[in-house]
């Protein structure tokens, strides 16, 4: 089988992939992507298996008939972090003024193309400080993780899911953003149209969202959604 994702879920889906094989499951290679990049693929007829993505992504690949009807499936959770290089001085995110003072400190912004860096933007806007942090503000390039921004200090602030923080080297990570701006995205997956065994994809995102996978999503900074 053949499926595509978003970089977001690239760590847990090769581990649960490797666990499903592990077990007698079909053979899986997922390629991951910048999210904008993967749907756009599989809306352009690009042979697919599965796709996983943002809920809402899916959701639009279901309306463009695109995806199996009735074939999504919820699979994790995935909260917004904050990081900063290795050695600096950790500002304060407890609440959603301090969030908002960190940012107007910075000396530079990076975020995502994804679902969080959207959120992020939309953030920025409410606060009324878009404009005046236009300037400072880095976008990562799709594919490219926020995480190695920072740890190469092209960015002092990134907003990026936890789970593609976690395993960079060379940053430390703040933490989640409080409750009161929590950008928190579930990923989901589904059964592309024209796949060549849609009954082998489902057995596989069936063990994808059991409680046999809880502990992968948790150990790659995710929760079973």
């Amino acid at each position: 089988m053949k499926g595509i994702s978003s970089m977001a879920t690239r760590q847990v889906l090769a581990e649960l992939a490797a666990a499903w094989q592990a077990q007698g499951g079909e053979a899986v290679d997922i390629e991951s992507v910048g999210g904008v990049d993967a749907a756009q693929r599989v809306q352009a007829g690009e042979a697919f298996d599965l796709v996983f993505l943002a809920s809402n992504a899916i959701d639009k690949l279901q309306a463009a008939d695109r995806v199996l009807p009735g074939s999504k499936v919820d699979l994790m959770l995935s909260s917004t972090a904050v990081a900063v290089p290795a050695g600096a001085v950790q500002p304060d995110i407890s609440t959603e003024d301090a969030v908002r003072a960190a940012v107007l400190a910075a000396p530079s912004v990076g975020f995502s193309t994804g679902p969080s860096g959207v959120a992020l933007q939309k953030l920025f806007e409410r606060w009324g400080i878009a404009e005046e942090i236009k300037p400072r503000l880095v976008q990562a390039r799709p594919g490219v993780p926020v995480g190695s921004m920072v740890a190469s200090g092209e960015v002092a602030l990134g907003f990026q899911q936890l789970s593609e923080l976690i395993h960079v080297q060379g940053i430390q990570i703040v933490g989640a953003l409080p409750e009161a701006i929590a950008i928190d995205t579930v990923f989901s997956a589904a059964v592309v149209n024209g796949a060549g065994d849609a009954a082998a994809a489902q057995r596989l995102l069936a063990f994808m969202a059991s409680p046999e996978a809880a502990e992968a999503k948790r150990r790659q900074g995710m929760e079973p959604a």
